[in-house]
């Protein structure tokens, strides 16, 4: 670290301690018959501090930790929204966080009946026949996903490929998607085919209609896409598709913008992923928790990863057997469970209303925005966007040199974790902005406000956003070079 706070070692004073044992009154056996004499140091290079200053060290670090409790986390397609305290409550409860993952299911029913309602919840408000709660992110979910559509044209190959599935190994793929929709495609064994948006920000009907055959397994797609926008032609996309014999995926990341509004399997999805740790709040960042439940139709559900939780009369059945088609298991017992009863409070707590005005006042936030700032930066797709939408430093660029990365650092010296940036790839220097419909107008503006002011710099002064952060502990830093010699040490 630099100035903000030192290294636990360059505060060390020689005989300094912070806690003693006292002398041990016991026959002891000799630490070599414990620890292999070769493994045995004489001397620990550890530092020497009293507990108040080991407290006071750690403490300060964790105060330059950012989060979404101590400020506006405007991640575009990550959906940071704040998650709320009492989820936290009801899932800490006795009753679920001590309850073992192989008790007996006649002791854990009332965890199986709320986890076979919000299974049904989420039939209900996505549209679709039956879930897994199994997969463990979004990603998880997309493999899922696609192995169960794998394990369909299997079964419904036709006698005239000499290989199953020989005929149908290709994934259709719009240039506006998240990295990982390619990535599954490849660890399930399909290709990708990527097509190009139009002027709009859409699927580009023409370009798939030209790659849509008999090779064609399926299509993946987020709508609203990572543009923010709402695909047009979702419908004709749709009966393209299906008419080929292809099955269509929904990628759910960014289904907080039409929760209560449209269901994706109306529009023809026949699979999808959503995660809880964005659309239903409940917390993500840093590697998890998470969760990506995943719904299908009618025509994949005998597919579904088991065990399967299935309710006879009155009780709930952990059923293994009955389901031969099925992918198998793709996470241990009922995925995270911890993470599903938050979203079952916040399921429970807002309501079918509750969770329409969700969708609606995100979108009304991101608009809001949007029209703010589209006067100084270039605003490639100018209509109504969705959850989210996606500016570019293009002209700021063009006139004084400054990128989308000075910008997201000089937004650090005005108290803001920087949008996602230079994502979607097919927006130059692109800066992805969500807003979530947790914050208020007075934290949008801002967060506007900072965005003009940044923008005014790099007419002004760009060495000033250039050279930024300065308000920082740790200064500009050469991301190259870091990603190329990784040094956790120093």
């Amino acid at each position: 670290m630099k100035k903000g706070e030192p290294l636990i070692f360059e505060e060390s004073r020689c005989g300094r301690t912070s806690f003693s044992l006292p002398a041990l009154d016991v026959p002891a056996q000799p630490i070599e018959s414990l620890i292999p004499r070769d493994l045995l140091r004489t001397e620990l290079n550890l530092p020497e501090l009293s507990e108040l200053d080991v407290v006071r060290h750690f403490t300060r670090l964790s105060q330059l930790n950012y989060g979404v409790d101590s400020g506006f986390y405007p991640l575009g397609s990550c959906t940071m929204k704040y998650n709320p305290k009492v989820n936290e409550v009801v899932a800490s409860m006795p009753g679920f966080t001590d309850a073992h993952p192989l008790q007996d299911e006649k002791e854990i029913q009332g965890l199986l009946e709320l986890l076979y309602n919000f299974e049904q919840y989420l039939c209900a408000i996505f549209g679709y026949n039956a879930f897994t709660l199994q997969p463990a992110a979004g990603a998880h979910g997309e493999l899922t996903a696609l192995m169960m559509i794998k394990a369909y044209h299997n079964k419904m190959s036709n006698e005239k490929c000499k290989i199953k599935n020989e005929c149908r190994n290709k994934i259709i793929i719009p240039d506006s998607s998240h990295g990982t929709n390619p990535a599954s495609v490849s660890m399930v064994g399909y290709q990708s085919v990527v097509i190009k948006s139009n002027g709009r920000g859409n699927i580009d009907l023409d370009a798939l209609k030209k790659v849509v055959g008999d090779d064609t397994a399926g299509l993946m797609l987020t709508n609203p896409n990572t543009l923010g926008l709402f695909d047009e032609h979702i419908l004709e996309i749709a009966e393209i598709i299906h008419k080929a014999g292809g099955l269509l995926y929904y990628d759910g990341a960014n289904a907080n913008a039409t929760l209560g509004v449209c269901r994706p399997a109306d529009l023809g999805f026949d699979v999808a992923h959503f995660n809880l740790h964005k659309t239903f709040s409940t917390p993500h960042g840093g590697g998890g928790p998470g969760s990506g439940p995943v719904g299908v139709n009618k025509k994949l559900e005998p597919f579904l990863p088991v065990p399967r939780i299935v309710k006879e009369n009155s009780s709930f059945i952990i059923r293994h057997s009955s389901f031969p088609q099925s992918i198998g298991r793709v996470h241990s017992f009922h995925g995270n469970v911890n993470v599903i009863i938050k979203a079952y409070a916040y399921i429970r707590s807002l309501g079918a209303e509750g969770l329409k005005d969700v969708a609606e006042n995100a979108v009304l936030n991101a608009n809001y925005m949007m029209s703010r700032l589209k006067e100084y930066y270039y605003l490639p797709y100018d209509r109504t966007c969705q959850h989210e939408f996606v500016i570019s430093a293009k002209w700021q660029k063009e006139k004084s040199g400054v990128k989308a990365l000075d910008i997201a650092k000089r937004l650090l010296d005005y108290g803001f974790h920087p949008p996602t940036i230079y994502f979607p790839l097919i927006v130059e220097e692109a800066l992805m902005i969500e807003p979530t419909e947790t914050e208020s107008k007075e934290t949008l503006d801002a967060f506007c406000d900072a965005m003009i002011a940044i923008a005014k710099e790099c007419e002004t002064n760009p060495d000033l956003v250039k050279n930024a952060p300065y308000s920082t502990p740790v200064k500009r830093l050469d991301e190259a070079k870091a990603a190329r010699e990784l040094n956790l040490r120093d």
